[in-house]
């Protein structure tokens, strides 16, 4: 019997045939990746893989290469639901058939509470429609190419201190309107397979055995009949767990529903055989929409595999240049013409100009089967036509650059070897010759997890030799190495950094890590020198912290590295460049190490010394264009200093090409602000209540999170959400507003606007309508929430269109928790429309009345 044949299985009849055994198996997982599965029924187990961006696979290490689109903030802010679908089908979905998985973890679509959390690029937006309307593009997309979406992280996961203990306090109509919005609108305009609960807390209770969210919202309002999973290792108990809700729990390392221990909730009866039965059923449901949906992933070999084609490229850099936003072009200095604007030479500055950052950090990353650095884009772009000089600048890095382009094996191929020892017994910290395994690593940032050789005892050691590419002049050279576990470094044979016999606690490798410990080297020119590092599984004592856990699941070690270089000659390096120029492009920004799964961050500013680099490369050349790389909002102290900014999110395998491609004018950018940008951390909504406070996070801003607060308190941001500019310029008049049309529980509103392109060059624009709640309202409100968008695509210049948007139930609505329900109000309504939510663009208004109210529930 195929694996595939389960699509046709009776799902009651299975069920009916499980024994109780059979059915706790399925309610949790099996390693890291997958489901059980049940053989004498014809079940197949299945697999899941990572996304948001891309599908990574089985493997944190050695992973297969693969996609990386750009962040979930950059497809957000494309404001292109439609676009988003194409690559649901078109990317994601295909990948993930290639990863041999049959679930993508995605999309994720909490709301971008504060920019300090870590994970905020996952997420797509700080507003619940846009949020919700780009989730259920991506759901619907990957799923109607056959692949299950788990939607996550239901609900309140909007920090990463303290995650998996912290308290979401929010009221319920704060967290009806605003958190759960998102949720909702996929589950009505996709229906996703599957949903992933948070690892919080939601007003006392862990979302993995809250009652409330799961049973009463999740499947009684909102009728979702799919499989509710949970997030990896948040699982906090058995009873509360299978008793409320959570159908599937993963992963299947270190889990709660083993046999023994079910089965002793079940004869203490605290749990029901009958509700095992009723978890393990979704299960099936699910593995059985997997088996419909794609049988040639389960019939398959079951392998990974990295295939691209010409198509598949061009789709990815396409969706890169969509999402970039034009903050700011005085005096039209972008795009770059050379030949037009008579430039002769581009100086490129920055820390981020030829690093590799692709994706924040955490669950999100994987190995790109290829990379195209901002650096390489631009010259690809600009080159032929101007000479083009480069300097650094200032470093940007938090820990030193990884060394995956700089060690090289004895016979000349880029990456080490790594040889994998047993220990004389599991407790043993001595390893035995000879290695159980010899294996080829072409990364330096080894995040081994669960992928290291099976038969291997409980303590284990690797040790990885190879040779520093030599350089062509004699130089200090500074390493850095973190250990998830213990680890030590040496030099043709000297040791260099000892992060073995005492270490400090960092938040590396899922916060179980090392901190980075560093150390120099002196390097001569032409020499290859040899390098190795001896790593054990299990960390060493620290002050804080004496114990000596084995990392069984998340052992780890990290070498990076790179030449000493004085700060101040860095700095006037690009500045003397920057003063023989034509025009300076800086590209600056975060990477993958500030912004990640498993911490948040502390500041909004750019690291080190970049901001000074802006300002002193701007005062040498008023011709400065600056490129942000962030996948959340940052401070720009210098935006009135430069004349260009350009902010480029997480891009993705097409980074630099979708940068020269906007640059040069080959791509006018119509990327809108999917976030706002503060001037200061102290104007964001969440200041000063983001952090737990024994464990409690107070939500405190309510309703007014994002843009809300910046109106509802006329504060003004540096740039406001919905904000982006274009090449071109664009014209809106003429709004008309349908009469109100209410019946059957719902109300539709037709809302029609003219848009002008008055350039010169053809351009898209997004057009976007808010809505103000009555005056006579017995509540507060915010004073504008986007409820509806449309993009107008590629409107040639002195042409004009008629773009249409159209108001339901929801763009009128609000949660009454007295009556538990939402209330359409009778009264008068105010619509705005314009291109961004600032005041200024808002150009249009226009007033609408509902005669009769009425209250609604469910979806």
């Amino acid at each position: 019997m195929a694996p595939s044949d389960f699509a046709k299985a009776s799902i009651p009849d299975v069920v009916e045939q499980l024994t109780t055994d059979e059915a706790i198996l399925l309610t949790a997982g099996v390693g890291f990746w997958h489901t059980h599965g049940v053989p004498r029924l014809g079940v197949p187990a299945i697999k899941v893989s990572d996304g948001p961006n891309g599908i990574r696979g089985n493997h944190f290490f050695m992973g297969t290469p693969a996609k990386c689109l750009p962040s979930a903030t950059a497809l957000g802010a494309t404001f292109d639901p439609t676009l988003i679908e194409e690559v649901g089908l078109k990317l994601l979905a295909e990948e993930a058939k290639l990863k041999a998985a049959s679930i993508l973890l995605a999309p994720t679509c909490n709301i971008q509470r504060s920019p300090l959390g870590g994970r905020s690029f996952e997420s797509f937006s700080e507003d619940p429609y846009l949020s919700g309307m780009i989730a259920a593009a991506y759901v619907r997309g990957v799923q109607s190419g056959g692949i299950g979406t788990a939607i996550k992280h239901f609900v309140g996961n909007d920090k990463e201190n303290d995650r998996m203990g912290s308290d979401s306090v929010v009221s319920e109509r704060a967290l009806r309107e605003v958190y759960l919005m998102p949720f909702m609108l996929a589950q009505k305009y996709a229906q996703p397979w599957s949903f992933m609960t948070a690892y919080n807390r939601v007003n006392g209770t862990h979302v993995s055995e809250n009652a409330h969210i799961l049973q009463e919202i999740l499947r009684k309002e909102w009728g979702f009949e799919g499989t509710i999973m949970s997030d990896w290792f948040g699982v906090y108990s058995i009873d509360h767990a299978l008793n409320n809700g959570l159908d599937l729990e993963m992963p299947g390392t270190n889990k709660w529903r083993t046999l023994n221990l079910v089965n002793r909730s079940i004869e203490s009866r605290k749990v029901m055989a009958r509700t095992v039965k009723e978890r393990a059923k979704k299960v099936l449901e699910l593995t059985q929409k997997c088996a419909q949906g794609a049988p040639e992933v389960l019939n398959g070999d079951g392998l990974e595999y990295t295939r691209e084609s010409d198509a598949d490229k061009a789709l990815m850099r396409h969706i890169a240049s969509q999402s970039i936003v034009l903050l700011k072009n005085d005096n039209n200095l972008l795009p770059l013409k050379p030949k037009e604007q008579g430039l002769k030479k581009i100086a490129i500055v920055g820390g981020n100009a030829k690093a590799i950052v692709l994706s924040g950090g955490g669950s999100a990353s994987l190995k790109p089967s290829y990379f195209i650095s901002p650096y390489e884009g631009i010259v690809e772009a600009l080159g032929s036509d101007v000479e083009i000089t480069y300097s650094e600048g200032a470093r940007a890095y938090m820990q030193m650059p990884t060394l995956e382009y700089d060690i090289f094996t004895n016979e000349g191929k880029r990456g080490w070897l790594g040889e994998w020892y047993t220990h004389e017994n599991d407790e043993s910290m001595t390893p035995v010759d000879p290695p159980v395994k010899t294996q080829y690593i072409d990364e330096t940032r080894l995040f081994i997890s669960t992928s290291y050789p099976e038969g291997i005892t409980k303590r284990w050691t690797l040790k990885l030799r190879g040779q520093l590419k030599p350089r062509d002049h004699d130089c200090d050279f500074e390493f850095g190495l973190i250990s998830a576990g213990r680890a030590k470094l040496y030099i043709d044979d000297k040791l260099v950094i000892d992060n073995w016999t005492r270490q400090r606690r960092g938040e590396a490798f899922f916060q179980a890590g090392s901190e980075e410990e560093r150390g120099i080297f002196p390097v001569k020119a032409g020499i290859a020198h040899s390098i190795y590092v001896e790593f054990c599984n299990v960390r060493g004592p620290a002050d804080t912290d004496p114990d000596e856990a084995v990392m069984d699941a998340n052992p780890g070690v990290r070498l990076g590295g790179a030449e000493v270089q004085d700060p101040d000659q860095l700095m006037e390096a690009a500045v003397k460049l920057a003063s023989e120029a034509d025009v300076v492009v800086a590209v600056v920004g975060l990477n993958a190490d500030w912004e990640t799964e498993g911490y948040d961050r502390t500041t909004l500013a750019l690291p080190g010394r970049t901001d000074e680099l802006v300002s002193r490369v701007a005062k040498a050349n008023p011709k400065t264009v600056v490129v942000t790389q962030a996948g959340s909002s940052i401070t720009l102290p210098w935006a009135d200093e430069v004349p260009a900014i350009v902010h480029s999110w997480y891009l993705g395998n097409a980074t630099g090409e979708a940068i020269g491609d906007v640059l040069s004018g080959k791509v006018n950018p119509s990327g809108k602000l999917s976030l706002s940008f503060p001037k200061s951390l102290e104007d964001v909504p969440s200041h000063g209540h983001f952090h737990t406070e024994h464990g409690r996070v107070h939500y405190a801003e309510d309703l007014f999170v994002g843009y809300k607060h910046y109106h509802h308190r006329k504060i003004s941001p540096l740039f406001h959400f919905g904000h982006g500019l274009s090449y071109t310029a664009f014209e809106l008049s003429d709004l008309k507003l349908s009469t109100p049309v209410v019946s059957q529980r719902d109300v539709e509103i037709v809302a029609s606007a003219t848009v002008k392109n008055t350039g010169s060059v053809p351009g898209t624009e997004v057009i976007q309508l808010y809505v103000t709640l009555p005056s006579t309202s017995p509540l507060t409100h915010p004073p504008l929430m986007l409820k509806a968008f449309t993009k107008v695509r590629d409107l040639a210049p002195g042409h004009s269109i008629s773009a249409t948007l159209k108001l339901d139930k929801y763009a009128v609505s609000y949660w009454e928790e007295r009556i538990a329900s939402w209330v359409v109000e009778s009264g008068s309504y105010v619509a705005r429309v314009g291109t961004s939510s600032a005041p200024e663009n808002l150009v249009l208004s226009g007033q609408f009345v509902i005669e009769n109210g009425f209250e609604w529930n469910g979806l």
